[in-house]
C-alpha cells in the first residue's frame, strides 16, 4: 500500500511538470512569433538606407511604429554616416569592422559597398524616428529631448506617433507641448477640416506657442484657403486679447516686485534720514554688507552643513541684519554723532565712508561679483497663466518686505524703544530732561536703519549677483522714495515705493529702461516742486521743528 501511494504521488508530480513544460513552450513560441513579427528585415533596412528620399522617409515612418530594438542602432549609424549598402544588403561600418545591420554579426564588407548620404531633410526625419523611440522612456529628460526633436519635423505623417505619446504621457508640461506639436502637424495637413481643427485647438490653448504657430501660418500666404485664413486671423486676435491680460498682469507684478525692493531699500533710510535727519550716502553700502553676509553664510553651510544648505537663508537673514547694524552702530558712534543738525556735512562724510566700505569689500572678497545661490524651495515659479509665471524668489521678497514693514511699524509705534526714538526726533532737549539717554537712542535708531538696509541686501542677493557696487544701484531711488513719500512718513514710503515701481515698469514697456528712469525722475522733480512736503506731510511739533 505505501508503494502505491508513492506511485500515485509521483504520477501527479509528473503530470504537473508536463503541464508546466507545455505552458513554457507555448509562451516561448508566442514570444518568438512576436519577435519575428516585429523584427527588422533586410528589405526594410535597405528601404530606409537606399533610394530616393521620399521612399526612404515613407519606409522609415512605417518602421517607427514597430519599436524594433534593431532599428535605433541603424538610425544612429545613419546619422553618423557609418552605413554602407551593397547588393540589397545594409552594413554598419565603423572604419575597421563591418556588421550586418539586421543581425549585428561581423561580416566581410563587399568591395562594391557604397556610402549612404543623408541630406538635411533625411537627417531630421531620422532624428524624429530616434525621438519616437524615446517617447516611452521613464526618464523625463529623455522624453523632453524626444519631444523637442519631434517638434522640429512635425507633420501629418507623425500624427500616429504623437497620439500614442499623448495617450501615455503623464507630465503636464510635456503633454501640453505634445498638444502643440499635434496642432502644428494638423496645420500642415492637406485636409481643410484638419487645419480648421488645429486652428480651433490653438485658439483654445491661447499660449505664446499657439500665437507663434498662428502667425507663422498667416505669413507669406502659407494658407491658401480663404475660410481658413479668416479663421486664423480671428483666432489670432482672440489669442492676442487673452495673452494681453497676462502681459498686463506681468507688468503689474514686476512693478510690485520692484516696489517691494525699493521699499526694503528705503525703509532703513526712512529712519536715518526721515527721523534722524542724516543724509547717509553710505546706505547702499550697508545693503551691500548685508548681501555679503548672506554670501558668507551660504559658503559656511555649503562647506560645513551641505545637507541643510536649502535652509541657509533662515540664518542669513539675522546675520545680514546684525552685520549691517554693527557697522551702522560703529559709524554713528565714530562719525555721525558729531554731525547731527548739519545735513550737508553728513552727506560729505557718508559719501567718503561709502568709498571706504566699497574698497574694503574689494580687498576682502575681490572686485568681481559673487553669486548667491537660491535655496531649492525658492527656485522655479508659480504658473498663473500661459504667459505669466510668478518666480518664487520674487514672491518671497514681496512677503519679506511686508513682514519687515509690519515689524518696523510695530517697533516704532508700539514699543518703548519706538517711543524714545520718536521723542528724541521730535524734541531732543525735552526728551533728555525727561531722563531719556539720547545718545543711546541715536545709536539704536541708526543701527535699526542700518540693519534694515542689511535685510534689503539679503533680499537682493536672491535675485542677482552680489558685488561691491550693489548699493550704488539703489541709493538714488531710495532717496527718491523717502522724499516723495514724505520725510519721516512710513506710510508715504510704502505708497511712493510701490508707485515708483509700477510706473517705472509701465514706462519701460513703452520707452525702454533708460528713458523710463529719466521720465520717473522728471515726474518726481515736478511733484516735489508742487508739493515739497511729499505725499504725506508731517503734522504737529515735528512739522514746526
Amino acid at each position: 500500500m505505501p508503494v502505491k501511494r508513492h506511485d500515485a504521488k509521483t504520477t501527479r508530480w509528473s503530470a504537473a511538470l508536463q503541464r508546466a513544460r507545455s505552458l513554457a513552450a507555448g509562451v516561448l513560441i508566442a514570444a518568438l512569433g512576436l519577435q519575428s513579427a516585429h523584427a527588422l528585415t533586410a528589405e526594410e533596412a535597405y528601404a530606409i538606407s537606399a533610394g530616393d528620399n521620399d521612399a526612404r522617409i515613407a519606409a522609415l515612418q512605417k518602421l517607427m511604429l514597430k519599436a524594433d530594438p534593431a532599428l535605433p542602432p541603424l538610425l544612429e549609424a545613419l546619422l553618423a554616416d557609418s552605413v554602407k549598402v551593397a547588393e540589397q544588403r545594409v552594413y554598419i561600418y565603423d572604419g575597421e569592422v563591418a556588421r550586418d545591420a539586421v543581425t549585428g554579426q561581423v561580416v566581410p564588407l563587399p568591395e562594391t559597398a557604397e556610402d549612404v548620404v543623408n541630406n538635411n531633410r533625411m537627417g531630421s526625419e531620422i532624428e524624429a524616428a530616434l525621438a519616437a523611440g524615446k517617447l516611452s522612456s521613464t526618464d523625463v529628460a529623455e522624453r523632453t529631448e524626444a519631444v523637442d526633436a519631434l517638434g522640429k519635423v512635425a507633420d501629418e505623417s507623425k500624427l500616429v506617433v504623437i497620439d500614442q505619446a499623448l495617450a501615455k504621457e503623464t507630465d503636464p508640461a510635456l503633454k501640453a507641448q505634445l498638444k502643440g506639436i499635434r496642432a502644428k502637424a494638423l496645420l500642415l495637413s492637406q485636409d481643410v477640416s484638419k487645419r480648421i481643427e488645429a486652428v480651433k485647438a490653438l485658439a483654445a490653448d491661447a499660449n505664446p506657442e499657439a500665437r507663434a504657430l498662428l502667425m507663422e501660418r498667416l505669413q507669406d500666404d502659407a494658407e491658401a484657403d480663404p475660410a481658413v485664413r479668416r479663421l486664423l486671423q480671428n483666432s489670432l486676435d482672440d489669442v492676442n486679447d487673452k495673452l494681453a491680460w497676462g502681459e498686463r498682469a506681468g507688468v503689474v507684478f514686476t512693478g510690485i516686485s520692484l516696489g517691494s525692493i525699493l521699499l526694503l531699500a528705503a525703509l532703513g533710510l526712512a529712519i536715518t534720514y526721515g527721523l534722524m535727519g542724516v543724509i547717509n550716502m553710505a546706505h547702499g553700502e550697508l545693503m551691500m554688507i548685508g548681501a555679503y553676509a548672506t554670501f558668507v553664510v551660504q559658503n559656511l553651510f555649503r562647506q560645513y552643513a551641505p545637507g541643510w544648505f536649502d535652509w541657509y537663508i533662515v540664518l542669513a537673514i539675522p546675520a545680514a541684519f546684525m552685520a549691517s547694524a554693527l557697522v551702522g552702530a560703529a559709524l554713528e558712534r565714530s562719525v555721525f554723532r558729531f554731525l547731527y543738525g548739519r545735513p550737508l556735512e553728513t552727506l560729505l562724510a557718508s559719501w567718503g565712508i561709502s568709498l571706504v566700505l566699497m574698497q574694503a569689500v574689494r580687498t576682502v572678497f575681490g572686485a568681481q561679483n559673487v553669486q548667491v545661490e537660491n535655496p531649492a524651495w525658492l527656485s522655479g515659479g508659480l504658473d498663473v497663466l500661459s504667459n505669466l509665471t510668478l518666480p518664487y524668489n520674487r514672491l518671497a521678497i514681496i512677503a519679506f518686505a511686508v513682514l519687515v514693514l509690519v515689524g518696523m511699524t510695530l517697533l516704532i509705534t508700539r514699543t518703548r524703544m519706538g517711543l524714545f526714538v520718536r521723542s528724541v526726533t521730535q524734541n531732543r532737549p525735552m526728551a533728555s530732561c525727561m531722563g531719556v539717554n539720547t545718545a543711546r537712542v541715536d545709536t539704536m535708531a541708526f543701527s535699526l536703519g542700518a540693519g534694515i538696509a542689511g535685510l534689503a541686501g539679503c533680499a537682493l542677493s536672491q535675485i542677482g549677483n552680489v558685488g561691491p557696487d550693489l548699493g550704488q544701484n539703489y541709493i538714488v531711488d531710495s532717496f527718491m522714495v523717502v522724499v516723495l513719500g514724505g520725510v519721516g512718513q512710513i506710510a508715504g514710503t510704502v505708497y511712493a515705493a510701490l508707485g515708483l515701481g509700477i510706473v517705472n515698469k509701465f514706462l519701460e514697456g513703452w520707452t525702454g529702461a533708460v528713458l523710463a528712469k529719466i521720465f520717473v525722475l522728471v515726474i518726481v522733480v515736478i511733484f516735489i516742486q508742487k508739493r515739497p512736503q511729499g505725499l504725506f506731510a508731517m503734522k504737529g511739533r515735528s512739522a514746526e521743528a
